[in-house]
């Protein structure tokens, strides 16, 4: 089964639960798992299963990589804040090195991520 990440910082939250539920059907057929509050959002707000990592700041981001990295995961969407600095700027940054060096799709804003389970439905 295919297997997805979600991913976002606190002011992209509300912008991901309208995208999981606007695309809430094709979702439905990924494996998915997100970071804590985010995938804790995700539960409540949709009828999507989700498993919930560790909050970002406490090495969600760091779990989902190590998920990349061991070739167990299909593609990301992390919805960044480019207009924020993050405490745990170090972890989002090892994250998106691991996609690149494992070739795994990466969306970090909304039109990609819609070409990114998109073509995962293909």
């Amino acid at each position: 089964m295919t297997r997805i990440a979600l991913i976002a910082h606190d002011r992209k939250k509300p912008d991901l639960i309208e995208f999981a539920q606007t695309h809430e059907s094709q979702l439905r057929e990924y494996d998915l798992i997100a970071t804590g509050t985010t995938g804790k959002r995700l539960r409540e707000e949709t009828d999507l299963g989700v498993e919930r990592m560790e909050s970002g700041p406490h090495g969600g981001d760091l779990m989902i990589g190590a998920e990349v990295a061991a070739g167990d995961l299909d593609g990301v969407v992390f919805l960044r804040d480019p207009l924020r600095a993050q405490p745990h700027e170090p972890d989002i940054s090892a994250l998106l090195r691991i996609c690149d060096v494992r070739d795994t799709a990466l969306a970090t804003n909304l039109a990609s991520a819609t070409f990114l389970i998109e073509g995962l439905a293909e």
